[in-house]
């Protein structure tokens, strides 16, 4: 969860902030998703999180409080929860907006 935290924190500061955007943002991506694919590579059971509503929220409130930490955007500008497929998500070279 909290890898996938990471990675949805930075895709919101990237969707938020273009003026910000920077290789050191794509370099975290390319890292996050590395590290969410391979915990699925060896505890397979990790991918039904991918679906799961209740971890995704989880994951997606503690992106939003890091995001908004980070930022200095207020909370409520945030989507209440993720609006993004998790695959487009976890899927190399992809990014928001």
């Amino acid at each position: 969860e909290s890898r996938m935290a990471v990675l949805l924190a930075h895709l919101l500061k990237w969707q938020y902030q273009p003026d910000r955007r920077g290789k050191s943002w794509q370099s975290t991506f390319k890292l996050q998703r590395k590290r969410v694919l391979r915990a699925i590579t060896k505890t397979p059971s990790l991918k039904a999180s991918l679906s799961d509503q209740d971890w995704l929220d989880d994951a997606w409130a503690d992106a939003a409080v890091q995001a908004a930490k980070e930022t200095g955007i207020e909370m409520d500008i945030f989507p209440e929860s993720c609006p993004w497929n998790m695959d487009d998500v976890l899927k190399e070279g992809w990014l928001p907006g």
